[in-house]
């Protein structure tokens, strides 16, 4: 008769064995599980909620990005980014919305820095829009926490309207329309504020003739 193996060599085997199936449990069923449920039912956020233009991946719903001008001198790292009159303009990104940069500038409201730059900002949108200083909307001058936002608020969207329109030859009627298609309401029905995607008004924005 064979003799018994320790108690601490069962115990070994017994935390073994059980390490093997949750690891096959929640290591590969869960997860292959997940993924599957989540391309039949929600397949579009699933993958990123890719936004496409005549059939190329243009950006994400999700991400905001930036909408300048060409540079002058593709040289000069110090050339300051003009934003282009053609395009909505997200919000102000201290990161420059590079996703390897999200963040936010980490400047309190007592730092002057940050007061100089939002007078700044305020300056250059109103000239850059062509509206009075005092108009211009918060988070026209305010970076996200994350520095990704893609939406903006309606009343920065509507200061855009004239200014886009202008430069595309449209009808402000026609673009602002535009501007309510994608205007989404407020976070199950009730959180934040109502909010312009800018990502997704600038494609259709692109498709106008």
């Amino acid at each position: 008769m064979s003799k018994p193996l320790p108690t601490t060599v069962r115990t070994h085997f017994t935390a073994l064995r059980m390490l093997l199936v949750m690891t096959v449990i929640l290591g590969l069923a869960y997860p292959l599980l997940i993924t599957g449920i989540s391309q039949l039912v929600l397949d579009d956020k699933a993958n990123g909620s890719i936004v496409e233009l005549d059939g190329k991946e243009v950006g994400s719903s999700l991400l905001g990005q930036s909408y300048n001008l060409p540079k002058q001198n593709p040289d000069d790292e110090k050339e300051e980014a003009r934003p282009d009159p053609k395009w909505f303009q997200p919000r102000p990104s201290a990161g420059g919305y590079d996703p390897k940069s999200s963040g936010a500038s980490n400047l309190g409201p007592n730092s002057e820095d940050l007061l100089k730059t939002v007078e700044d900002r305020r300056a250059a949108v109103a000239a850059f829009d062509g509206v009075d200083p005092a108009s211009v909307p918060v988070d026209a001058v305010t970076a996200s926490g994350s520095g990704l936002d893609p939406q903006i608020s309606v009343a920065y969207a509507q200061e855009q309207v004239a200014r886009v329109a202008k430069a595309r030859d449209l009808p402000e009627e026609t673009v602002r329309k535009l501007v309510e298609k994608y205007t989404e309401g407020r976070s199950l029905g009730f959180l934040g504020q109502e909010g312009v995607n800018v990502v997704l008004l600038n494609t259709a924005l692109s498709e106008q003739k």
